[in-house]
């Protein structure tokens, strides 16, 4: 079996093996090779020991990464290739990392500390694919499966419960059963990783092509990260347009938009606050009033636990606050939601809109989905022309307000009463029409 590596690459470990030492690409580069894509970077694996890594690349520019755990980043025609030693790891009191390494003179020794069978293989161009643990028959087979005793490859690191669910899902792959049971007995050790590591593995996770059979199949596991989820389980929504309970609702809308992960947590999260506002009536019909503001606050707390960026936080809140806000098709409408936000935001939520619908009952959902290509159209003739949205569109400012007479808080509000005449297309945004507007309508509070 040959795979292509690529001329820098070669040059790392064409050097090593010069200097009589053993070296291979490994770990996610051989996988992604051997599944036809191309590897995003290169980790080549060595017997060769830190301190005469560093002499044997002299004369490149190397980065000492970590060298005290074996590894250096040679930058090889400018593109970065990490070489770690062979090593074995010590005790993992923090079920994080190891509380030391041992470096190692046999590959076997270095690949059977690895997480998973497919990510256990290396290659390199004289000896070809080497497999110790079936990572090729499991990566046909589409298998995520733990090097050796699944138990202690969690106990080592938990992190690997969230890296096997996003494997699993971006890949479409099953996770096989003891690997399974042992994430399962293993989730309580989550706690011992950090929200940032939990959250990149999340984000990951949703964006994969199968997050709705692994959010689905590994239900418990997303409650251990997400405990909020919980209640959603088996909540059910008694309702015409609804199908399914709150959870398998939740997991649907998340596939049906684009992998965008802004997107995906906005739906993981859109109607997470519905447990909390269920009623049903006399007829039995459940209602869910204001959910999307309970939602948008539980978002918000499970966004900054998760050391979440501002502007994630921010975009998804806000897309939550509003997915339930069904305006109707008309310029005035659109005009008003658009000056609220901005167009990227409007696109946004019609795409939640239609997640969120594609992911309920049949019941109107062509006039629902109609609906939502109407007031597209409306919002791409907006922006074709240019309307005008905000206060610093107007064609007068501050200076025209104070020409006119008008002082501090004033100028906001005549240019805001402006504005609103502007988007109800009242008045044309035109300097001399503006003024006579403002002069003849505006009344100082």
């Amino acid at each position: 079996m040959k795979i292509n590596i690529p001329p820098y690459v070669t040059a790392v470990i064409d050097r090593l093996t010069q200097n009589g030492y053993q070296a291979y690409t490994v770990g996610g580069c051989v996988r992604d090779a051997l599944m036809g894509k191309k590897p995003h970077d290169y980790d080549v694996c060595t017997d060769c020991v830190p301190e005469e890594m560093v002499r044997i690349f002299s004369d490149f520019h190397t980065i000492e990464t970590g060298l005290k755990h074996g590894t250096l980043t040679v930058m090889s025609e400018h593109m970065p290739v990490e070489v770690t030693t062979y090593r074995s790891d010590g005790e993992y009191t923090d079920h994080r990392r190891p509380d030391s390494v041992k470096f190692e003179r046999e590959l076997s020794e270095d690949l059977k500390r690895r997480d998973f069978t497919v990510n256990a293989m290396c290659y390199n161009p004289d000896e070809g694919l080497v497999d110790m643990f079936d990572g090729a028959q499991d990566l046909e087979k589409g298998v995520i499966r733990c090097v050796g005793c699944a138990a202690d490859r969690f106990e080592e690191d938990a992190l690997r419960i969230m890296r096997a669910l996003r494997f699993a899902s971006t890949l479409d792959f099953e996770i096989e059963a003891d690997t399974a049971a042992a994430m399962r007995e293993k989730s309580h050790l989550l706690a011992a990783v950090s929200a940032e590591r939990i959250f990149t593995e999340l984000k990951k996770l949703l964006c994969g092509k199968a997050v709705r059979r692994i959010m689905l199949d590994y239900s418990d596991l997303m409650t251990v990260i997400i405990p909020e989820l919980a209640p959603c389980i088996g909540c059910e929504q008694h309702n015409i347009h609804h199908c399914y309970d709150v959870y398998e609702h939740i997991c649907r809308s998340v596939e049906y938009i684009e992998p965008d992960e802004d997107l995906r947590l906005t739906m993981l999260f859109h109607d997470i606050g519905k447990p909390r506002k269920k009623t049903t009536d006399e007829n039995g019909i459940d209602h869910f009033k204001l959910h999307q503001l309970a939602s948008a606050d539980m978002a918000q707390e499970i966004l900054l636990r998760l050391k979440s960026s501002r502007s994630t936080l921010l975009r998804v809140t806000s897309l939550i606050k509003e997915h339930d806000n069904r305006i109707p098709a008309n310029r005035r409408s659109v005009k008003r939601f658009l000056s609220k936000y901005d167009h990227d935001f409007f696109y946004d939520w019609l795409e939640v809109r239609r997640a969120d619908t594609a992911a309920q009952s049949d019941y109107m959902m062509a006039e629902k989905m109609a609906e939502l290509d109407k007031l597209e159209e409306i919002a791409y003739e907006i922006e074709q022309e240019n309307c005008c949205l905000k206060v610093g569109d107007l064609a007068v400012n501050g200076h025209d307000m104070m020409a006119l007479g008008y002082q501090g808080r004033a100028i906001k509000s005549a240019l805001e009463f402006a504005l609103s005449a502007v988007i109800d297309e009242q008045v044309e945004n035109e300097h001399s029409a503006l003024l006579a507007f403002i002069k003849d309508g505006f009344h100082e509070e």
